[in-house]
C-alpha cells in the first residue's frame, strides 16, 4: 500500500536523491546502493517493497541519463551491451517477481549481506594502472556473457538494484573489453535491469510515482555537483572517498541486519 508522505518526508525524498547521485557521480558503481536504506530510514517509507520498486526506478533514469555523455564519447560498445540487456533483463523480471513474494524484513535483511559484498568489493577493487585498460582483448565469449548476464540480472531484479557493480567485472570477463568501454557499456544494462524491475513492481501497485519523480529530480541535481566534484580530485582523492564511501554502505548493512534479524 502506498503511504500518505508529509511535505518534510518529501523533501527528504530529494535530499536522498540528491545523497544518490552525487555519489554516483562521485565514486561511479556501487553508489546507488544506499538508494533503498535512505528512503526507508530516512525518509521513513513504511513498505520495503514499494522502496524497492520506486528507487529501481530512479537508478534506472540515472544511468540512462548517465550513458548519454558515454555513448557520445564512443564508451559503449552495442553489441554486448543489448546482448547482456536483454539475457538479463529477463532474468531481472523473474528475480523481481520472486523478490515481490519474499517477506519484506527477510528481503531486506538478504539486502544488507549483499551490501556488505558491495562494501568489500568496493574496498579490495583495483584501478587499473595507466597504460592499462582493465581488459584482455580476444577475449570475448557469447556463453560467459550470457551466463554474467543471467545471474547479475537476477541479483539486480530480486534486490531492485542497477548491479553495475556486477556488471563491469562481468562484461570483462566475458569480452575482455577496456575497463572504460565496460563502464559505459554497463550503463544500459543498469537502466535496462532497473525498468524491468520497476516496471515488475509497479504491475503490482508497489511504486509510488511521486517520490519516485522526486528521488530522480534529486538524483540529477545530485549527479551533476558529485561529477563536478570528480573532475578536481586525484586518484589518490577518489580512492580514498571510495574507502570512506565502502565503510558507510558497512554501516548501514551492519544496521539493517541487525534491525531485521528477527525475519529469521
Amino acid at each position: 500500500m502506498l503511504a500518505n508522505l508529509t511535505f518534510a518526508q518529501d523533501l527528504l525524498s530529494v535530499v536522498s536523491g540528491v545523497a544518490v547521485g552525487f555519489t554516483l557521480g562521485l565514486i561511479g558503481g556501487g553508489g546507488s546502493i544506499l538508494a533503498v536504506p535512505l528512503l526507508l530510514y530516512l525518509v521513513g517509507y513504511p513498505d520495503p517493497h514499494v522502496v524497492i520498486g520506486t528507487t529501481a526506478l530512479a537508478v534506472s533514469i540515472n544511468a540512462y541519463l548517465n550513458l548519454i555523455p558515454h555513448a557520445r564519447a564512443g564508451n559503449v560498445r552495442w553489441k554486448e551491451a543489448v546482448i547482456f540487456a536483454i539475457v538479463g533483463a529477463l532474468a531481472a523480471f523473474g528475480g523481481s517477481s520472486l523478490g515481490k513474494a519474499v517477506d519484506g524484513k527477510k528481503l531486506l535483511f538478504l539486502f544488507a549481506i549483499l551490501m556488505l559484498v558491495v562494501a568489500v568489493l568496493m574496498v579490495v577493487r583495483r584501478t587499473p594502472k595507466a597504460g592499462q585498460d582493465g581488459g584482455q582483448p580476444k577475449q570475448f565469449s557469447l556463453p560467459k556473457l550470457l551466463v554474467s548476464a543471467g545471474l547479475v540480472g537476477l541479483l539486480a531484479g530480486f534486490f531492485g538494484i542497477g548491479g553495475g557493480f556486477l556488471i563491469v567485472p562481468g562484461l570483462v570477463f566475458a569480452t575482455g573489453m577496456p575497463m572504460l568501454a565496460a563502464i559505459g557499456t554497463s550503463l544500459f544494462s543498469v537502466g535496462t535491469f532497473g525498468l524491468t524491475t520497476a516496471i515488475n513492481y509497479a504491475r503490482s501497485g508497489l511504486l509510488d510515482w511521486i517520490v519516485a519523480v522526486l528521488y530522480i529530480a534529486g538524483g540529477i541535481a545530485g549527479g551533476y555537483a558529485g561529477a563536478r566534484v570528480a573532475t578536481h580530485l586525484g586518484a589518490n582523492g577518489k580512492g580514498t572517498l571510495n574507502v570512506i564511501f565502502a565503510l558507510l554502505v558497512g554501516a548501514v548493512a551492519i544496521y539493517m541486519i541487525v534491525k531485521n534479524l528477527s525475519a529469521f
